[in-house]
């Protein structure tokens, strides 16, 4: 076994707080919670709706992964944090759906929660593993 390895992504978003990208261990791959952050720009403010959300979180949760090495389909594990879960539920999943091959969907646990920084309104991380 080897000590941790703490990736910084540079295509990935400015993190909002004091995090790695990614930390890597023997193969495993936990990606940090992402929101609609614009990384190119991160004062721009974030998307309006939760569609718009979504896409943009899980386009930064590729920009991660991609950075590492590893895709979407290395993912095993999701865990997804929604501030209005009753209204944003149905609509997150249809396009979360989207972004996995059929009958190859990560184990998953979405919470609702009272707040996200910046105000968002869906943060998502990931386990991958090589």
């Amino acid at each position: 076994m080897t000590g941790p390895i703490f990736h910084m992504i540079p295509d990935a978003p400015k993190p909002v707080a004091p995090y790695s990208h990614v930390v890597e261990r023997d193969g495993w791959l936990f990606v940090t919670g992402q929101l609609a952050t614009d990384p190119d720009d991160d004062s721009r403010p974030l998307p309006e709706g939760i569609e718009a959300q979504t896409a943009k979180v899980m386009d930064n949760l590729i920009r991660a992964l991609k950075g590492v090495g590893a895709t979407l389909a290395d993912v095993v594990c999701v865990r997804i944090f929604l501030t209005e879960f009753e209204r944003d539920y149905a609509a997150m999943n249809a396009l979360y759906a989207t972004y996995f091959a059929p009958g190859k969907l990560p184990a998953r646990t979405t919470i609702g929660v009272t707040g996200l920084a910046r105000g968002g309104l869906v943060e998502i991380d990931m386990i991958a593993k090589r």
